[in-house]
């Protein structure tokens, strides 16, 4: 099991330090290239640039919650999100179909749907052929 990850292109967890402008400031960001390489496929899909993909989830990170503490740390879970929804049919695999023009509301209603107590399966209990998607996170 190990060796499917243990012998990946180094590169992928290798990080990078990007520098942006957040809430018109400069800062900067560290993530791994794995992580910037979706990122990039992200803002790829609605015509943006990476910074300007960055910028806009910072923003609306803080309208929503008012705080865009560890911003490095939501920026990984929106790749692992955008990654598990791929999985689960939600978002389309062709990189031609925008991110902005999905129903937002209905993918996190099936999403939570899925993720809610009531449709876990029993500790240990797994379906063949279950995805990541299907399985709750701790």
């Amino acid at each position: 099991m190990c060796r499917l990850f243990i012998h990946a292109d180094a590169d992928l967890w290798r990080t990078r330090l990007k520098s942006v402008r957040l809430n018109g400031f400069s800062t900067s960001v560290r993530l791994e290239n794995l992580y910037w390489r979706v990122l990039e496929e992200i803002a790829g899909r609605d015509g943006m640039s990476l910074g300007q993909l960055l910028a806009r989830l910072h923003g609306e990170l803080i309208e929503t919650h008012g705080d865009g503490e560890n911003f490095a740390s939501f920026l990984r879970v929106c790749c692992g999100r955008y990654l598990m929804l791929q999985l689960a049919g939600e978002v389309p695999r062709e990189l031609d179909r925008s991110i902005r023009d999905l129903d937002a509301d209905g993918i996190l209603a099936r999403e939570a749907r899925r993720l809610s107590p009531a449709t876990r399966r029993p500790q240990g209990a797994t379906a063949s052929g279950a995805s990541l998607s299907e399985r709750p996170v701790p």
